[in-house]
């Protein structure tokens, strides 16, 4: 594989440069998910051996020589992430946003925007980290006035300056924060096309005439944004982890055209850096941008200074993360794509696993959102590091009583967002479900089944799942009424491995429990 990944869509607009054009280098990150650590093809935790054998990527180590690299090639340069630095491993499990604060601290970062895992464990642990970073943090759709811990702390866009020129910066996040993660009672988000215009117009009146927009919303959102504004000239984005580029995988050129603006993403978890060149005339306006995502592979030498400081942070967690839980007898499929599309053999696994915890207590049905599964796992020996850096979120198990209507409900929930690849898509245990996208919101589902039977509307049943699903997660809110609802059971992860432990070699499965019309 070759470092760079050129981007075929790449524009340029003008032949020439004149005397007064201003060329500035973007260098982005998005969803790292305290990847700290080499990952594997699996996007999950890569030893030291397979590291030394080349078939690693990403880590802080390779990142920051990566970004050394890049800078050394533009006179004028800019480092900002798209957000979601939380959650993701037992790095984030262990420190929080303390490692994140440090690592981007020493990379320099210019200012990054929030995510929606920044809010995983409320105000408290962003305001901890916001204090410890060096650089602003940035998001303009949320009114954070009555979040006291936020509320002078938390801006929508900042200018900076680099090589005589004001840059201003949008921070943006997903308008359904408040379903997706824990932001709190007192933080309000709105629609992002108005917010992102309104400080548009904020910074042009200041004279800022070159306006990047740091975007945790998705690559569609983005797009959105771009149609709907004017005055936007660049969007880093985030959240639906898209590659963008001329490789494999990619979803959309690199960088993606709207009208004026251009649109970039670099994938996930710090296994490439974007690095988009662009260049303003005097008035502000776009007249080149081009670009490739760079691959952080085994041909990025690792910092030997920064994988110290990370074997150095990881040692508390090495007993944890090495224990040895069960074997898989195949690779365990835990990719985005297919767990928030259709059923996918991780999603099985955890509902199984989960309802086989409880299903002494009378319950029937288990739902996992899809998008509560971060990883794959790969055949052989698997890890409680593994387990954990699929389900990293420490959510316990709850179980609950709900009419079959509501289920009906819940899955429409669930596949209602299938084509945006949201996260709430349900894969489930001890029933199965059909499901036709053709179909109008709220009427996709049909052909439910609950062990073996139609699903009966009226009847009371019990039901299993995470205890963010059941108080009304991923847009479940039909849940946080339900009866006898009960959400401090075990650790998730921990219910999985031990159901893993129970099956000796395991081999994964898919059923048809899920069906796409």
């Amino acid at each position: 594989m070759t470092r760079f990944l050129m981007g075929a869509a790449a524009l340029a607009l003008s032949a020439g440069t004149a005397a007064a054009d201003y060329t500035l280098t973007i260098l982005h990150t998005n969803d790292f998910h305290a990847r700290f650590e080499p990952i594997n093809k699996y996007d999950s935790s890569c030893g030291e051996e397979d590291n030394a054998a080349g078939e690693c990527f990403g880590g802080s180590a390779r990142l920051v020589t990566a970004i050394e690299e890049a800078r050394a090639r533009s006179d004028n340069s800019i480092l900002v992430d798209g957000g979601d630095q939380f959650q993701g491993t037992l790095f984030y499990t262990y420190y929080k946003g303390a490692l994140a604060a440090e690592m981007m601290n020493l990379m320099g970062y210019d200012a990054m925007t929030v995510g929606n895992h920044e809010f995983d464990d409320g105000p408290e642990v962003l305001r901890g980290f916001m204090d410890a970073v060096e650089f602003p943090v940035l998001m303009s759709n949320a009114d954070v006035s009555a979040e006291p811990l936020l509320a002078d702390t938390l801006a929508k866009s900042t200018i900076i300056e680099r090589g005589g020129q004001k840059i201003g910066l949008i921070g943006l996040t997903p308008e359904d924060t408040d379903e997706l993660a824990s932001p709190g009672p007192n933080i309000t988000f709105s629609d992002p096309v108005a917010a992102v215009q309104g400080e548009v117009d904020a910074l042009t009146a200041q004279g800022v005439n070159k306006i990047i927009v740091l975007s945790h919303s998705s690559y569609a959102v983005d797009q959105r944004v771009a149609a709907g504004t004017t005055g936007v000239d660049v969007i880093v984005g985030g959240h639906s982890n898209t590659l963008l580029g001329d490789m494999d995988g990619a979803e959309g050129p690199y960088p993606t055209m709207v009208g004026d603006t251009a649109i970039v993403q670099a994938y996930a978890y710090g296994k490439f850096l974007g690095e988009l060149n662009v260049t303003f005339n005097d008035a502000g306006e776009i007249t080149s941008a081009t670009g490739q995502p760079l691959i952080i592979d085994a041909a990025v030498s690792e910092n030997a200074g920064v994988k110290s400081r990370i074997a150095e942070a990881a040692a508390p967690l090495e007993e944890i993360r090495n224990r040895v839980v069960a074997e898989a007898a195949t690779p365990i499929g835990g990719d985005r794509s297919v767990c928030r599309a259709m059923e996918c053999s991780m999603g099985s696994l955890i509902a199984d696993a989960m309802l086989d915890r409880v299903r002494s207590q009378g319950v029937e049905i288990a739902i996992q959102n899809g998008g509560g599964i971060r990883a794959s796992i790969d055949a052989g020996p698997v890890t409680m590091g593994e387990v954990l850096t699929v389900l990293p979120f420490q959510n316990t198990l709850s179980t609950f009583k709900v009419t079959g209507e509501t289920i009906v409900a819940a899955l429409e929930n669930g596949v209602s967002e299938v084509e945006e690849g949201a996260g709430r898509f349900p894969q489930v245990g001890g029933m199965s479900y059909a499901f036709d996208v053709s179909q109008p919101v709220g009427s996709r589902i049909s052909d439910v089944m609950v062990g073996g039977a139609p699903i009966d509307m009226a009847k009371l049943y019990g039901v299993v799942s995470n205890n963010y699903v059941r108080n009304g997660g991923d847009g479940y809110k039909m849940f946080v009424g339900a009866q006898d609802a009960y959400d401090y059971g075990p650790d998730l992860a921990d219910v999985t491995a031990e159901f893993l432990a129970a099956q000796g070699p395991f081999t994964p499965y898919t059923d048809g429990r899920i069906t796409v019309k």
